[in-house]
Parts: structure tokens; sequence; C-alpha cells
């Protein structure tokens, strides 16, 4: 497959898989919000759904720096779309599908669930009472760059190892049609 060919399939995958999970984020917190406004559900051991607002960053740190933190998201996903075109990964198409998915689904509460463009909180309802409570577009940029390190992390390793090199490099020269 060509390189731009490549490019176009790498970010239509993302695309989709950011749309899906977009949609699941969006879905869930609509759920959360109407059902959980007065209510807490335990679900299992020490997990429950609680409905919280977060207009900060991560952890409910940084009140009120919501406007920069969609700004900074925003160019973070335009990056990442922008390095599909040279991308030949499965696992990092995969890894920034997710993680813009996540990305854009608090995006949308920024801009959307408050009194002015950007000052929306997110909304979070996924409570293990041990740790911060966080939301599907939270698990979608965790696990994506999760993959994203993991991605690396195997390239590198593939790149480092010499009988791969070697072989690589004597694939590309009896292909380059020299002494055919």
């Amino acid at each position: 497959m060509s390189r731009p060919t490549a490019g176009r399939r790498a970010l239509a995958v993302s695309l989709a898989i950011a749309a899906a999970i977009v949609a699941l984020d969006q879905g869930t917190k609509q759920w959360a919000l109407s059902t959980l406004d007065d209510r807490i559900i335990d679900v299992v051991w020490t997990l429950r759904f609680n409905l919280a607002f977060n207009s900060g960053m991560a952890f409910g740190r940084g009140q009120g720096w919501g406007p920069v933190i969609g700004v900074v998201a925003t160019i973070v996903v335009v990056g990442l779309l922008v390095s599909l075109r040279n991308e030949n990964s499965r696992l990092s198409t995969v890894a920034i599908g997710l993680i813009v998915g996540g990305a854009l689904g608090n995006i949308l509460d920024r801009l959307f669930r408050g009194d002015g463009l950007l000052h929306g909180s997110v909304v979070d309802f996924i409570d293990f009472q041990w740790f911060p409570i966080f939301n599907v577009a939270d698990i979608a940029i965790n696990v994506g760059g999760g993959l994203m390190i993991l991605g690396f992390v195997l390239g590198s390793r593939r790149s480092s190892d010499p009988q791969e090199s070697s072989e690589s490099n004597a694939s590309s020269e009896s292909n380059d049609g020299v002494g055919a």
C-alpha cells in the first residue's frame, strides 16, 4: 500500500474509533446526568456511580484552567491527526483514535456544559472511592496513551534488533532493482 493510501486508511480508522468513543462517552455522561442527579449507585465492591463535575485539570486540580486545557487539548488532537499521515503501525493508529476520541469527549463538555465558551465542566461519574472520579473519555485517553507507549517501545526494540535490521536491509536491497 502506498504511503498516502496508508495514511488515509490510518486516519479513517482513527476517526472511526474516535467517533465511537465520543458517542459512548457522551451517551454515558447523558445517562449519568439524568440518573445520578440525586443519588449514588453502588455497583460492586468499591465501584459506584457518583455524579461529579470537573472544571479543572486531571484529578480536579487547577480549577479555572478549563479554557486553557480546552485549547491545549484541541492542539494535541490536531497534532495527533496530522501525525497519522506518516503512521504505519496499527497499534499507534488505534492509540491515536482512543486519545482523540477521549480528548474530544472532554472538550465537548468544556464547550457545551458551562456558561461560556470552554468554561464548562467535564462530567465524571465512575467512582472507586479510593481514586479520583473519572469517565469513559478518561479511560480512552489512558488506554490510548498506554498503547502509544507500548507501540513506541516495541518499535524501538525492532529498530535496534540487529538481525531484523540486517534482514530488512537485505530485503530492501533485493527489491530495489539493482542487479536485475
